[in-house]
């Protein structure tokens, strides 16, 4: 029986359900060999519970420490119709919010010296909020992200198991746009690439098939695949594109997603990837809270 609405909120990290920031920086570490990763691990359990930085557990990590977390597995490297969704996959996922870029910097710096050197950083990306909530193709991202008590039925896991109650599973990727390419087309191309009019974000009624929204409509799959996303874009003026974050129930609700949009479901991969490309991939669980505000390793450390 899942746990009660109220109860997996108290038991989230807050950062879970918090809107979409500012800005943050996503940081991914694997264990340097050899290392044992206990003494930081009860250092990051304390970080102060005040929505600024949220904390994810990978597949390696869990092994290491001779545990299990059911649902967890590490990030499939798939290959589509054209296109490819690569495996980056980490022993560890931090990710900084704040609405300001000096803010989430010193945090994340403060939490890389904490870590100390049982941790290799794989992956920094340093994301922000562009124009309101926009991609930066121009398109508004989390159009159809659930709210209220749908969010929390997407996003946290239930009560089956008290050690992961109020936790949550993440799936993160990282995608580089071509925005040249992009702009090159004619304004109702880049409508039809995601399926909705860039000006009035209604969905087009003749969307075709390999339309975005067509690929991942999430109430079209069966079951459901409902998840609570917290997207970012990244980058500067060389390189570009979109931090994808969803945080979801169970795992196989955005695989169902990533499936279809590299057309393993009917040989039709998703237009959007005909703009950008993922280069990295990965899957973490976000431990719930403890009692006195802690992150509740309860799961890892046995």
């Amino acid at each position: 029986m899942s746990a009660p609405p109220s109860s997996r909120v108290e038991l989230a990290q807050p950062g879970i359900l918090a809107p979409t920031p500012a800005s943050g920086i996503a940081l991914a570490f694997d264990i340097e060999p050899g290392a044992d990763p206990r003494a930081s691990l009860d250092g990051l359990r304390r970080e102060p519970a005040d929505g600024a930085v949220v904390v994810g557990v990978g597949e390696p990590l869990v092994r290491a420490l001779g545990a299990r977390i059911a649902g967890l597995r590490g990030f499939p490297a798939l290959s589509g119709v054209g296109v490819t969704f690569p495996s980056t996959q980490g022993a560890l996922w931090v990710y900084v919010r704040a609405d300001q870029r000096d803010e989430t910097l010193d945090r994340a710096i403060s939490i890389r010296r904490k870590l100390g050197r049982a941790w290799r950083l794989t992956e920094e990306v340093d994301a922000f909020r562009y124009r309101g909530g926009r991609d930066l193709t121009g398109f508004e991202d989390g159009t159809e992200n659930p709210t209220g008590e749908a969010a929390l039925d997407a996003a946290l896991v239930g009560g089956e198991d008290r050690r992961l109650a109020g936790g949550s599973f993440v799936a993160v990727q990282r995608f580089v746009h071509d925005l040249e390419r992009f702009g090159a087309l004619a304004p109702a191309a880049r409508d039809a690439v995601i399926g909705r009019s860039l000006e009035t974000n209604e969905e087009m009624a003749d969307a075709a098939a390999s339309a975005h929204v067509k690929r991942s409509a999430q109430e079209s799959f069966d079951p459901p695949a409902f998840m609570l996303r917290r997207s970012m874009p990244w980058g500067g003026v060389g390189e570009h594109g979109l931090y994808f974050v969803a945080f979801v129930e169970a795992l196989d609700r955005f695989e169902r997603v990533l499936r279809r949009m590299a057309g393993l479901d009917d040989d039709t991969a998703d237009a959007l990837l005909s703009i950008t490309r993922a280069v990295s991939g990965g899957y973490y669980f976000c431990p719930p809270m403890g009692p006195e505000g802690e992150l509740n390793f309860g799961a890892l450390l046995q």
